[in-house]
């Protein structure tokens, strides 16, 4: 095997707290970036890709562990990369020539000599006769290919991409996807590895190498395998389908172990935490879901259930994960399929739904148990917000904190398991909710 390029080693990223405990949010981890491939990391938001990303790229520091670059301290080498970001990050003020000269510039590189590798790698990206346009007059694949050429003209050994296709419509990022893969075949880019974040499944078994899956709370590698499809790859094909499957399911079942693949794999499982994470998704979405799915008889690939709905994996996601934490469905094989409570909840008229959805929750989340016991508890049936924010803030961090908050709130309320009081930041039970005149006494004295 080739030397790598690029080598993590126990690489870890958290932040410091007031109470001596730290926010976790990539946990140690080794990987190597080695000369020839194209690597894939795929991960759900919040598990840490692009903080990831930075770090092997030398733009941000780790917490604990070390970046080698060719075997020395990344600190201490002459690091060579390219980046393509999510946004187009073009400076508007200058032409499309003067954009892709600019980290030439920024290098000591001779006007000559930069307008020279400038124009080449714009033939390259097929950009040519567009150097005299500034960003405003191009289309958003060609902004895109501006920034490609930008990273390309330093001839990075290594061209790190975070999400670059995102902001694309369908049609043009799948025609950037074909060059890019016809650029590196045929060598024509000065690049000798990619690696490439992405929440697109499809997009990165099409390029791909390699494959990293990252679990969250905190990032770490749930799976690492070489994608020995040939290229060009049909995504229409069984070997394909079944991968796209595979990775789903990694994606869904984050309290699983992954199953073997018929290829090598690194797996590490994911964390137990004391509290679950609670997916951000309404009782509304849910209920949704669950419709639709007794609409496709009760089973349905995410992938394609996703596809139907014009809906972006990330937006679905959490809306799986919720009725799957409820018990409303499973995940199986890469296919969402409904349960006998999840058919029961779907077809019930609103008040058995209710009924159906509080009997789930305070069966399944942890956090709503507590939050009804304590309040069958007190004598006031009353809890302050911040008892259970201190609880949370040991696991999450204070934006996270907020949101598991926020979102039990949501349907603790659609249960009718309790009410917040907002005013006075407190959880109350309803049938002992104080009427407005006695709130208002409490409050001036």
């Amino acid at each position: 095997m080739a030397e790598p390029i690029i080598r993590a080693q126990q690489v870890e990223k958290y932040y410091a707290q007031p109470s001596e405990n730290r926010i976790q949010v990539i946990a140690p981890t080794d990987l190597e970036i080695v000369p020839g491939e194209i690597v894939a990391l795929l991960g759900p938001s919040g598990s840490g890709k692009s903080t990831l990303l930075r770090m092997l790229a030398g733009l941000s520091q780790p917490s604990a562990g070390q970046v080698f670059w060719h075997g020395k301290p990344i600190l201490q080498a002459a690091v060579n990369v390219g980046i393509v970001f999510q946004s187009f990050a073009l400076f508007p003020w200058l032409t499309v020539l003067e954009n892709v000269e600019a980290p030439l510039m920024a290098r000591g590189v001779t006007s000559d000599q930069r307008r020279e590798q400038s124009l080449k790698i714009l033939d390259t990206v097929g950009l040519d006769g567009f150097q005299a346009a500034y960003p405003k007059e191009l289309s958003g694949g060609m902004r895109q290919r501006v920034g490609f050429a930008r990273a390309l003209v330093v001839q990075p050994e290594v061209l790190f991409m975070d999400e670059p296709f995102s902001a694309l419509d369908v049609l043009t990022a799948e025609n950037l996807r074909s060059e890019l893969l016809e650029l590196w075949h045929k060598k024509t880019i000065p690049t000798q590895s990619i690696f490439l974040v992405t929440h697109n499944i499809e997009e990165a078994l099409l390029l791909a190498d390699r494959i990293i899956v990252l679990g969250r709370n905190p990032g770490h590698v749930r799976v690492d395998f070489p994608v020995t499809l040939t290229q060009p790859r049909n995504r229409k094909s069984t070997s394909f389908t079944q991968l796209v499957d595979y990775i789903y399911k990694v994606l869904t079942r984050p309290d699983v172990a992954p199953a073997a693949v018929p290829q090598r794999l690194a797996v590490r499982d994911q964390r137990q935490m004391h509290y679950q994470m609670l997916p951000h998704a309404r009782p509304g979405g849910i209920a949704g879901l669950l419709e639709l799915l007794i609409d496709y008889n009760g089973r349905a690939d995410i992938y394609r259930l996703a596809d139907d709905l014009a809906f972006e994996i990330d937006d679905l996601l959490p809306i799986v994960d919720a009725a799957q934490l409820l018990c409303f469905l499973k995940v199986e094989e890469g296919d969402a399929a409904i349960t006998p409570a999840g058919r029961e909840y779907a077809e019930s008229e609103i008040l058995r739904q209710k009924e159906l959805f509080r009997k789930a929750a305070v069966e399944n989340v942890l956090l709503l148990r507590q939050i009804t016991r304590a309040l069958d508890t007190k004598s006031d049936h009353t809890v302050p917000e911040e008892f259970f924010l201190d609880m949370l803030d040991e696991q999450f961090s204070a934006d996270e904190t907020l949101r598991q908050l926020e979102t039990a709130i949501s349907w603790g309320r659609y249960a009718e398991l309790f009410d917040f009081d907002a005013s006075r930041r407190r959880f109350i039970l309803p049938e002992h909710e104080e009427a407005p005149e006695v709130v208002e006494e409490a409050q001036a004295e």
